[in-house]
C-alpha cells in the first residue's frame, strides 16, 4: 500500500470539517500592497503581515483551524459569549449599529446582533468575496437584520458607508485578533475603534490570556498540519499579488511561545537554499531562513484594560471563563 501524502490527509481533514478547499481567485496587489509586501520581504528579518492570510483559501483554512481540538480560542470564546451573554446585552444596552471589523464567516456576529437587538449590522474584511458569501447567510439567518458588506483592510482605516447610522455603536472584535498586532500598533487600531464608536458607543472585544505554553504552542501547530498548510498558503497569496514564485511546499511551518514578548510567533524557514524571485527583484533564502508571518500577544487582563484607557476608553467591564484562558471587554467611551 502507498503512503498517504500530507496534502492528502489535509484534504482527508478540511473534507471532515466540511471545508474542502476551493481553487483560489487570482488577484494584484495595489502600488501600496506590492510595495508593503516588498519591503517586508527585502527587510533583514524578512516578515509577511498576517492580512496576507486572508484570501479565500486563507479564510477557509482558518475557519477549518477554528474546529480543531487543539484551537481553544473559539470555542473557549463562543462559550463564555453564551454564558455572559444576557450580562453582556445588559451592559451593552440596545445597539443600534453593530461593526464588525475582520468579520469573517459572521458567526459571533450572528450571536451578538440577536442578543443585543441590533437594527444594523456592517461587517468589515480584506477578504471581500469570503465576507460576502458570510453577509447572505447572515441576512437569511437574521431577516430582520439590515446587514452589509465593506471590503478594506482594517490597518489601513475604516471608511463606513455614508447612510450608516451614527446613534448607539457597538464595535465588535472577537477571536483575539487583536494580539496579531504589535502594542503600538494594536493601540492604534483601537483608537481608530473609538472614533467608529463615536460618543456614545462602546467596544466589545476578546483577546487571549496567558497559560501554560504547552496549550498555546498546540493551538498554533496542530497534529493534522491545517495551521501549516494557513501559513504557507500566505506564499500563494504573495505570489499572486505580486508574480513572486515561492514554492511553498518548500518551506516549514514554526510556532513558538516568546516568553519575553508574551506572544506567539509564526514563521515559515526555508527547507532548503533558494532563490525567490518577483518582478524587478528577488531575494536568495538560506537554509533554515525564516520568514516571520504572525504575532498573537497574550495580555493579562490589567495590561489590556490599561491599553483600552490609553485609546481613549475611559470604562471597562470585563467577563472571564472559568480557567481564564480568555476574557471579554466592553469598552466605553
Amino acid at each position: 500500500m502507498s503512503a498517504v501524502s500530507p496534502l492528502a490527509r489535509l484534504d482527508g481533514v478540511l473534507h471532515h470539517l466540511g471545508l474542502a478547499p476551493p481553487q483560489p481567485p487570482a488577484g494584484v496587489a495595489s502600488a501600496a500592497e506590492r510595495g508593503e509586501i516588498l519591503a517586508g520581504l527585502l527587510q533583514p528579518q524578512a516578515a509577511l503581515s498576517p492580512k496576507y492570510f486572508y484570501d479565500q483559501r486563507g479564510s477557509e483554512l482558518f475557519e477549518a483551524i477554528t474546529r480543531l481540538p487543539e484551537y481553544y480560542p473559539t470555542r473557549t470564546e463562543r462559550a463564555l459569549l453564551r454564558r455572559h451573554g444576557h450580562a453582556i446585552a445588559q451592559a451593552v444596552g440596545p445597539a443600534r449599529v453593530v461593526i464588525e471589523p475582520g468579520a469573517g464567516n459572521c458567526d459571533k456576529a450572528r450571536e451578538l446582533c440577536a442578543l443585543v437587538r441590533a437594527t444594523h449590522f456592517v461587517g468589515v474584511d480584506i477578504s471581500a468575496d469570503y465576507l460576502r458569501d458570510a453577509i447572505a447567510r447572515l441576512r437569511v439567518a437574521l431577516p430582520g437584520l439590515h446587514a452589509r458588506a465593506v471590503g478594506a483592510d482594517i490597518t489601513r482605516g475604516v471608511h463606513l458607508p455614508p447612510d450608516v447610522p451614527g446613534a448607539r455603536r457597538l464595535v465588535f472584535y472577537p477571536g483575539s485578533s487583536i494580539g496579531n498586532f504589535d502594542p503600538p500598533q494594536a493601540l492604534a487600531l483601537l483608537r481608530h475603534m473609538r472614533e467608529l464608536a463615536l460618543d456614545d458607543g462602546g467596544l466589545l472585544i476578546g483577546f487571549d490570556l496567558p497559560k501554560d505554553v504547552a496549550v498555546l504552542e498546540a493551538a498554533y501547530d496542530d497534529a493534522a498540519g491545517v495551521t501549516a498548510a494557513f501559513n504557507r498558503n500566505a506564499l500563494a497569496h504573495v505570489n499572486r499579488l505580486v508574480g513572486s514564485d515561492f514554492v511553498p511546499a518548500q518551506w516549514r511551518h514554526r510556532a513558538f511561545f516568546n516568553p519575553h514578548a508574551s506572544r506567539i510567533e509564526m514563521h515559515l524557514e526555508a527547507a532548503g537554499p533558494q532563490r525567490v524571485r518577483w518582478p524587478g527583484g528577488g531575494r536568495d533564502f538560506a537554509a533554515g531562513e525564516r520568514i516571520h508571518t504572525e504575532n498573537s500577544y497574550k495580555y493579562p487582563l490589567p495590561d489590556f484594560t490599561a491599553l483600552l484607557h490609553d485609546a481613549g476608553f475611559t470604562r471597562t467591564q470585563a467577563w472571564t471563563d472559568d480557567r481564564g484562558w480568555f476574557a471579554m471587554v466592553h469598552a466605553q467611551a
